[in-house]
């Protein structure tokens, strides 16, 4: 395995009434949230994929299957955690994450900070580390109609030297 790992990872949820809408493991308030297995957290479902991807380690699926009721309303931060003990592990390290969410509403400007915070502090690394992006699709496609909420993670890990 070579020195340093690139993982892409990217993660869609259907938005519905009588959800919260968690975002980055922080409860944001809306009057909708992301339907799911777990939490339904779209942005650390697109982190933890991105991790395990750079690592070939299969995908959030694999790992925490939607089949077993361990995960059923599982907290996704915990699911976040578990998956940098997997790459642990496998003796790497997060080095930063590149992030975007797409969605139309809400804005979420004023709760970025407290999720590059809770990210960082998972990952044991800075809060400059961790960026988190928005964006909306200009009220194109189901994310435009507020049908559903998407993420991209871009994560590098790096081997630890012992």
């Amino acid at each position: 395995m070579s020195r340093i790992r690139i993982g892409l990872g990217v993660d869609f949820h259907q938005l519905t009434e009588g959800r919260e809408f968690w975002l980055g493991g922080v409860l944001v308030p809306h009057h909708k949230g992301a339907l799911g297995h777990s939490d339904a957290d779209v942005l650390l479902h697109a982190i933890c994929d991105a991790m395990l991807g750079a690592l070939s380690l299969g995908d959030i699926g694999v790992h925490f299957p939607d089949t077993d009721n361990t995960y059923k309303n599982i907290d996704s931060k915990i699911l976040l955690a578990r998956c940098a003990q997997l790459i642990g592990e496998k003796g790497y390290q997060v080095v930063n994450v590149d992030s975007t969410l797409c969605l139309q509403a809400p804005k979420i400007k004023a709760y970025v900070p407290t999720m590059q915070a809770v990210i960082a502090e998972i990952l044991h690394i800075s809060v400059e580390d961790v960026s988190v992006k928005a964006t909306t699709t200009e009220k194109l496609g189901f994310v435009g109609r507020e049908e559903g909420v998407t993420a991209h993670a871009v994560v590098l890990l790096e081997h630890i030297t012992q």
